[in-house]
């Protein structure tokens, strides 16, 4: 090699050092910038929330409103006059996309000057093909067509409010009230296939009653799913709450026992269990399921004390169909649905009451951690129809 090749050589080794050099700087400076996605986006769902001390709440938040739904009292849902004010407002908001579905659907057809027999017809398509589930369809159906008179059938109003009826007769589903204080710990088990929003969930429910000032343990049950363990942690922190955990990968059970263990020697109030999510068609991951059922009794007799499944309302009837599968192999106790705000299918919760004849204990109409909100069959059905009269002289 020459002396000119040397020298071009030597320019070229130069120059790749000076873009490598250019590029770890670039890298560097990326990773200060950007922070954990998970803690970022907890960190955006709990904006403005902290944990109050034990038995305080906000005074200056506390005014005067309507009372709360007096289904929600025989469920167990104690809610403040305002926070019931508050909680309609934020079913109205969150069943937008609903009311813009189906329920417009409805408000057209009862629009018409004049009420026939083909708009039986109609309503029974508009039903049928909405995501309210087949049987709770032919229910509300039925309670029209054989529930009012002839004249009845004829005039809008009485149709609308024996829908809105039977609607709220399918949600008050006869279980009973959510007691928190009856057990010492009081366990619970949640459940749900991945990407429900469970460990969110679950951290939202830590948060909720650690506020109300309880003693509360997360128990990191999802060893499988990578960062599952650390999200649970970052809600952990949020909410001021301890958790147990396992190794990546570990058995679940250990842990869930480890935890409810901890729980009843530290006489703490409720221990909140999370657990791998999984396809409700996996017979292996199911039984796995069961075992962890069985680790909790034996860590405390009676244990879990409820067992909620969390589910997608953007996933519509696919929703019913997974509950109903885990139905078959564990107890479940309720239902927690999440992204009622960001479909169009919440009307699902029809469905899930009336084919699995399982409350719904909480749904989640927003991304804040008070988006979270105890479910009252009656504001559910009040935010669901709202206006629905407008929509019928638009």
């Amino acid at each position: 090699m020459n002396e000119t090749e040397l020298v071009e050589l030597a320019i070229a080794v130069i120059g790749i050092g000076f873009v490598l050099f250019g590029l770890r700087r670039a890298a560097a400076k990326s990773r200060e910038r950007a922070p954990d996605s998970i803690k970022e986006r907890i960190e955006a769902e709990a904006a403005g929330f902290r944990p109050q001390a034990p038995g305080r709440r906000d005074k200056a938040a506390e005014k005067p409103a309507e009372e709360p739904h007096p289904e929600a009292e025989a469920r167990g849902v104690k809610l403040e006059a305002s926070e019931a004010a508050q909680a309609a407002e934020a079913y109205k908001a969150g069943l937008a996309k609903t009311r813009g579905g189906f329920v417009a659907r409805l408000g057209k057809l009862f629009g018409k000057k004049q009420i026939d027999a083909q708009t039986l017809d109609e309503l029974e398509e508009v039903l049928f093909t909405a995501d309210i589930g087949p049987r709770a369809a032919e229910r509300i159906f039925q309670s029209v067509k054989g529930g009012l008179s002839k004249s009845d059938l004829e005039d809008a109003d009485k149709i609308w409010n024996q829908i809105r009826t039977t609607s709220r007769e399918i949600l008050s589903v006869d279980a009973p009230a959510i007691d928190v204080a009856a057990k010492k710990p009081f366990v619970l088990l949640v459940l749900g296939v991945n990407g429900v929003g469970k460990t969110t969930t679950i951290g939202k429910l830590a948060a909720r009653w650690a506020g109300d000032g309880k003693k509360v343990l997360l128990a990191a049950g999802d060893t499988f799913r990578a960062a599952a363990t650390e999200q649970l942690e970052e809600w952990a922190k949020r909410a001021d709450v301890p958790i147990v955990k396992g190794k990546s990968g570990g058995d679940p059970s250990s842990v869930i026992f480890d935890a409810i263990k901890r729980g009843v020697d530290e006489k703490l109030d409720v221990v909140i269990c999370d657990t791998a999510g999984r396809l409700h068609s996996n017979a292996g991951l199911m039984d796995e399921l069961k075992k962890v059922r069985r680790v909790c009794d034996k860590a405390m007799p009676g244990a879990p004390h409820e067992t909620w499944m969390v589910l997608d309302a953007t996933t519509g009837q696919n929703a019913i169909s997974q509950a109903k599968t885990f139905k078959a192999d564990m107890e479940i106790t309720g239902i927690v649905l999440t992204k009622l705000d960001g479909s169009a299918k919440g009307g699902v919760v029809l469905g899930i009451c009336d084919e699995l004849k399982v409350p719904v204990r909480f749904v989640g109409i927003g991304e804040q951690i008070g988006d979270l909100r105890p479910f009252d069959p009656a504001a559910f059905v009040d935010a669901l129809y709202a206006d629905a009269q407008a929509s019928e002289a638009a």
